[in-house]
């Protein structure tokens, strides 16, 4: 039988696919636990990634940390993790501890910011991070940076004014900006048929003139080729792109939200046997790239691996009251 090395057409090594499929299950462990700790009364509140692994592996995979501007959403743990955010410091943030690189435990989990990544620290309000990677795109262009920024984003967010604002300025502006619609099909608990009266979020590009393009969220592989292209698109100063990767989310909004009461388990089920886990794994293994063991024995891994992470981080220093209003009121110390 012929191998189906998809990755090597486009210019992946052997070890880069390895590595990504070993991110995807450490962003699934991550979030599992995340959500045990919810249900064990030691933490309070989570957002998961689960199913969005691979738009997320795939997406970052185009990127430089470090020098690529980057504006992720609250579900964005894989991407973060591909970025270089270590596991351990996402269990400090869930735990609000001092050390949290996020915000110091002052923000809900997964409000990224991470400043020798540039990452930028996310609100929970839904589309700001949209105009603000705008505004990162413009002033790398102003400062004659070979910068481009990247920002991520549920489908919910394209029903709000930021989205549109961002994408009208940019095409304008030719920016090298990369919009990335992670559509997963919920905006929380109202369906996309009933969000967007087009059937793709990619087609509303073309009103703002430059290329917008869907591709299937479960293969990283898809993501990184059209992500690429988009990345290169901007370098060259050939301006921005819309992607819109179609996934879905297959636990809950957050660890607060009761799924059931909106949608079927038949449709879950359904979208578990589409699990991208499941099948970049099955993509390794059946192209010699990994056994059977192995991956039993990563799974394994991984969970430990996060598992111990999570126990080191709830045992970090908490926050002091002598810190409450730093950062918000002016110092004597001039901090």
């Amino acid at each position: 039988m012929s191998k189906d090395l998809s990755h090597q057409r486009l210019e992946l090594t052997d070890d880069d696919v390895r590595r990504m499929y070993r991110l995807m299950l450490t962003a699934r462990a991550v979030d599992e636990r995340a959500l045990v700790l919810v249900r064990q009364g030691k933490t309070q509140f989570t957002v998961g990634g689960q199913g969005h692994e691979a738009a997320q592996v795939g997406a970052a995979w185009t990127l430089r940390p470090g020098v690529d501007w980057v504006l992720p959403y609250y579900r964005d743990t894989a991407l973060v993790l591909t970025l270089g955010i270590s596991t351990y410091e996402i269990f400090l943030g869930e735990f609000a501890k001092a050390d949290d690189p996020g915000s110091g435990g002052r923000q809900m989990p997964r409000h990224w910011s991470y400043p020798r990544l540039r990452i930028i620290t996310a609100s929970s309000v839904v589309a700001t991070q949209l105009p603000h990677a705008v505004g990162c795109a413009l002033a790398a262009r102003l400062a004659g940076e070979d910068a481009v920024a990247f920002v991520s984003f549920g489908d919910g967010a394209v029903s709000k004014g930021d989205f549109h604002e961002a994408l009208s300025f940019a095409g304008i502006h030719r920016l090298p900006v990369v919009f990335f619609c992670e559509n997963n099909y919920y905006a929380i608990s109202v369906p996309f048929s009933q969000q967007s009266p087009v059937a793709s979020v990619a087609d509303r590009a073309s009103a703002y003139g430059f290329p917008g393009v869907s591709v299937d969220g479960n293969d990283p592989l898809a993501v990184y080729e059209v992500t690429r292209k988009a990345v290169q698109r901007a370098r060259q100063g050939q301006g921005p792109t819309l992607i819109e990767a179609r996934t879905y989310r297959l636990g809950p909004h957050t660890s607060n939200d009761d799924d059931r009461r909106y949608r079927s388990r038949a449709e879950v089920e359904e979208w578990h046997a589409k699990d991208p886990l499941r099948r970049f794994g099955d993509y390794l293994i059946s192209n010699g790239l990994l056994s059977e063991t192995e991956a039993q024995e990563w799974q394994k891994q991984t969970h430990d691996e996060v598992a111990e992470a999570a126990n080191r981080a709830s045992m970090a220093p908490e926050l002091t009251p002598d810190v409450a209003c730093r950062f918000v009121y002016a110092e004597e110390d001039g901090r």
